[in-house]
């Protein structure tokens, strides 16, 4: 039996153990060139940096079904598991706070009901039962671990800065309030595209998501000055922009403290403490934060504690 977490992130898919993936899937009837190929139902897949267009509700086809049997072969190889053998998993998922009422019996759903899976990855043979799944509030999962800190605080924001989406949840003294939540389309998406078309329009510079990242980490010294400034700019008024959305529907984050989650916030960092406009900022450094709170939460739902 293996409890595991997956994040199906519209930019990347996180499991506790391995790096992330992109969302994104390629398909054909004859075997691909290549290492990191699925087989599943006569039909090949491989992982491309080309992510699935963004989709609100992620069970409309199998894209995300496939994706998951990716997660569960690595976090499978990570933990042992040897061919021949069904292994039972609990399955560990969620959905951003604004979602989550309406989705979350028919997300969870998705998972359940298909038997014995039965794929291989790489050459090894793979056999999964899904035997139950938990499907928990993106952001809330990530922060779950240091909740304990916000148990004195009146107000705190968590802030999920994803691929598409921007998701906020506002606690009071530790517990969270589903009612002010939200699910913004301020992910980082915007920003590269933002940038892509900028570059490209003043400056005659093509730039691709992997090189926004590698400015914005502080390692562009091969690309042009300007192809920089103009990504620090940009970037700069994307958090700005964001955390005045924020005010106006009625959350100065000037006067909490705001547990920032997701890889967007990683990236951010700088933009976000140099913005002034965060009165105590707290930082979940670990990207795969939210696959590992939704184990954390499962475990909790499960022993009643």
């Amino acid at each position: 039996m293996m409890l595991i977490g997956i994040d199906h992130g519209n930019k990347q898919m996180k499991t506790v153990h391995c790096e992330p993936f992109v969302s994104g899937l390629q398909q054909s009837a004859t075997k691909p060139f290549g290492k990191d190929v699925l087989y599943y139902k006569e039909v090949f897949y491989t992982l491309t940096d080309q992510r699935i267009p963004y989709r609100k509700d992620k069970t409309e086809d199998d894209r995300f079904f496939v994706l998951t049997l990716f997660a569960l072969a690595g976090e499978l190889a990570v933990r042992g598991y040897s061919t021949g053998n069904v292994v039972r998993v609990k399955l560990a998922v969620g959905l951003p706070p604004a979602h989550f009422g309406a989705q979350a019996k028919r997300f969870t759903e998705y998972f359940q009901e298909h038997g014995i899976i039965e794929f291989s990855f790489n050459g090894k043979d793979y056999a999964v039962y899904i035997e139950d799944v938990g499907c928990f509030p993106q952001a809330y999962a990530a922060a779950a671990t240091m909740l304990f800190q916000l148990m004195d605080d009146a107000k705190a924001v968590i802030l999920d800065i994803g691929g598409f989406t921007a998701d906020y949840l506002l606690l009071k003294n530790g517990q969270a309030d589903l009612s002010t939540c939200d699910s913004l389309e301020n992910g980082v998406i915007l920003l590269y595209n933002r940038i892509r078309s900028k570059a490209n329009a003043e400056l005659d510079i093509l730039l691709d998501e992997n090189d926004v990242d590698i400015i914005l980490r502080g390692k562009g010294s091969d690309y042009p000055e300007e192809a920089v400034q103009l990504v620090e700019q940009q970037a700069q008024q994307f958090v700005s922009d964001l955390f005045s959305t924020l005010r106006e529907r009625m959350l100065d984050l000037r006067f909490m403290k705001v547990i920032f989650v997701g890889g967007g916030a990683i990236l951010l960092r700088r933009q976000i403490e140099a913005s002034g406009k965060v009165g105590t900022p707290l930082f979940v450094d670990d990207i795969n934060a939210n696959a590992r709170g939704y184990e954390y939460l499962y475990q909790i739902e499960m022993t009643g504690r």
